[in-house]
């Protein structure tokens, strides 16, 4: 086989995998900051206007922030009621990534933020679900941080599952993202 026979044939072989993806948005969402989960969820409303399919899946620092204010976990041992304790309770207790100022920076940009009519992060969070975005919550990060299935919040397309699940929605997704 010449070079341009194998260029051609790699060529049709990328056209084929790029056919096989669907048009759809997989997000790991790692970080537990203010400003990175407003983009993420700016991101994957985005997406799902533009008629994608998006799947966010909370691991690790992010996975406090859909924990209910209202809704306590039973049964936690000692390093689980110190997580429960340590971590922010929901998505309006989260912070800043920086200029966080002991709660100023933070203060001020959710102000910004009312002021110029923007989303606060509890309704990014209900649009998401209304908009049909699939929020996987990390049983692992659950299980580690001890959280309960019963304090995290209700919204549309919640489920709870594990990181083979999100693997396998992202491997036939258009855009992978890790925020």
């Amino acid at each position: 086989m010449d070079i341009q026979q194998t260029l051609d044939s790699l060529k049709n072989e990328m056209t084929q995998m790029r056919d096989e993806r669907k048009n759809k948005l997989s997000m790991v969402v790692f970080s537990g900051d203010l400003d990175k989960l407003l983009a993420a969820f700016i991101i994957g409303t985005g997406a799902a206007a533009m008629g994608m399919e998006v799947v966010m899946f909370f691991t690790f620092w992010a996975t406090p922030a859909l924990r209910d204010p209202k809704k306590k976990g039973k049964g936690k041992d000692l390093f689980g009621k110190m997580f429960g304790f340590m971590l922010p309770k929901g998505a309006r207790k989260v912070t800043l990534s920086k200029m966080h100022m002991g709660g100023m920076g933070t203060a001020m940009m959710k102000t910004l933020m009312k002021k110029k009519n923007v989303a606060s992060l509890p309704e990014m969070i209900a649009l998401a679900g209304e908009m049909g975005v699939q929020i996987y919550i990390c049983e692992m990060s659950m299980d580690l941080m001890g959280f309960k299935r019963e304090e995290m919040i209700d919204v549309p397309g919640r489920d709870f599952v594990g990181v083979a699940k999100f693997l396998l929605e992202a491997g036939d997704s258009k855009i992978q993202l890790f925020i």
